[in-house]
């Protein structure tokens, strides 16, 4: 998808992601560790994607401060990340996420990197109240969900159904809560 707007590098820790991910999008997706390990000279991309990565990344403000260096003046970075640490359970242990964000803390780390915050907000909010039911039950029967397991053809179209038709609210109005947080940045140097 981010090709149709223009030439794309992608990066990856994991060797058995990065091999997914290069056979899916068909491009060539390079070794790298962040914060470290950014294989690109400074001030070169106008835009960053960061979906669903930081939460793994045991400093974060050091991250977010490497990408932006590699941004150009007027660059972007978008990222993703699961929101609501109270919602923690069995599947942020199963995906070694070190955290979960509030806005408030994504704000913080987002400015002690000295970016500026153009837009940030919650989403996938409408799967919001199923993943409550879950993790309610789990603490109640004091056993984690099987967060593990693929969820069947049907079942992952009904799902993403529901997740895909968010897009055409996101942009318009501010969702009160959601499973994610998103936040587009600008440089604030």
């Amino acid at each position: 998808m981010l090709t149709t707007f223009g030439a794309v590098d992608a990066v990856e820790f994991d060797a058995g992601a990065r091999a997914i991910a290069a056979r899916r999008s068909g491009i060539p997706v390079q070794a790298c560790a962040l914060p470290h390990d950014l294989p690109v000279r400074d001030g070169a991309y106008d835009l960053i994607v960061l979906l669903d990565v930081l939460e793994h990344i045991e400093d974060d403000q050091a991250t977010l401060c490497a990408l932006r260096r590699k941004l150009k003046q007027d660059g972007r970075l978008l990222v993703t990340v699961p929101a609501l640490p109270w919602l923690w359970s069995h599947h942020d242990d199963l995906h070694h996420h070190k955290r979960r964000y509030t806005k408030r803390s994504l704000e913080l780390a987002a400015a002690a990197a000295e970016f500026k915050i153009a837009h940030i907000g919650y989403f996938n909010t409408f799967l919001f109240p199923i993943a409550l039911v879950r993790r309610l039950i789990a603490i109640v029967y004091s056993r984690p969900t099987q967060d593990d397991r693929m969820p069947t053809r049907l079942l992952n179209a009904i799902l993403s159904r529901i997740f895909s038709s968010e897009r055409h609210i996101i942009g318009r109005a501010g969702l009160p809560v959601g499973l994610s947080l998103y936040a587009v940045l600008s440089d604030g140097r």
